[in-house]
């Protein structure tokens, strides 16, 4: 029987940090069912949160939610419920039941949880930089990187990279798309570490077709999920690896933090190889 997945919507005022470990730790107890993960850190405003409903429609899911300014808390609720969507704020029974027992009020602070020291306030500069960077955007400025993933669909690009943006890295991640050249600031950057992805084409296939299923869409182009054609992308994507020495992860068989463990060993001896020149 093979693995289903399920889309997982995390939203968060502050990094999602918390979101992450409760939804990961939820799943784990369900065997052969994996999260398809929608990370939204940062949503502080209304405008933040209505292109979150938008994503959420688009592929309903569960949506869990950490956001300490009621209405926009609220709104998330009620839009969820009219989705059909389940969701709930993970904080809040935990908040209550401190406040029966201490019999004060809470004083609602975004991001209470992390202390405000340098250390947050790079991981938050990290966040931002990534979220901005995503799937190949802004290229311009690819250079200011710490690291730099690029590989073809469904490679875990992005939740790799929300993944060490969480630990101060700014991530960017650059797909590889069949018919088209790599963009030319790829091999022109310097500075970032540029780590590529990849994964057998059964694995890619597979997420692929569960991710069509997901979304209610026909296969328009049906090399998406041909396996030779899939093959073909990981060899094209192998290729211009080795071309420009770029170190390679298989993420096959490695959940997203040994994925990110892998690329911080990596980072660490590629900063120590800067500060040697």
């Amino acid at each position: 029987m093979g693995r289903s997945f399920f889309h997982l919507h995390m939203v968060s005022d502050s990094t999602g940090e918390t979101l992450i470990t409760v939804g990961r730790a939820a799943t784990a107890q369900y065997q052969g069912i994996s999260p398809i993960e929608h990370v939204y850190p940062l949503v502080r405003n209304a405008r933040q949160l209505d292109r979150v409903i938008s994503e959420i429609e688009n592929e309903p899911g569960i949506v869990l939610y950490t956001l300490v300014e009621k209405d926009l808390s609220e709104r998330l609720r009620m839009a969820c419920e009219d989705m059909g969507c389940p969701s709930m704020s993970v904080l809040e029974p935990i908040v209550s039941l401190f406040q029966s027992y201490l019999g004060v009020a809470m004083t609602p602070r975004v991001g209470g949880q992390h202390t405000l020291s340098a250390e947050y306030f790079r991981r938050i500069d990290a966040l931002n930089f990534t979220m901005m960077h995503d799937d190949g955007q802004m290229l311009d400025n690819l250079d200011q990187a710490d690291v730099v993933l690029i590989g073809v669909s469904r490679t875990s690009k992005t939740p790799t990279s929300i993944y060490l943006a969480n630990r101060g890295i700014k991530t960017a991640n650059v797909p590889l798309v069949p018919g088209l050249n790599p963009p030319a600031e790829l091999e022109q950057t310097t500075k970032p570490l540029v780590v590529g992805l990849v994964a057998s084409p059964e694995r890619i296939v597979q997420i692929r077709q569960n991710r069509l299923l997901a979304l209610n869409a026909d296969d328009k182009d049906a090399t998406y999920t041909d396996r030779q054609a899939v093959a073909d992308e990981v060899a094209r994507a192998r290729k211009l690896f080795d071309r420009n020495n770029w170190p390679v992860i298989d993420v096959t068989r490695r959940s997203i933090e040994e994925t990110a463990a892998a690329i911080l060993d990596l980072y660490r001896t590629h900063r120590l190889s800067q500060i040697a020149q």
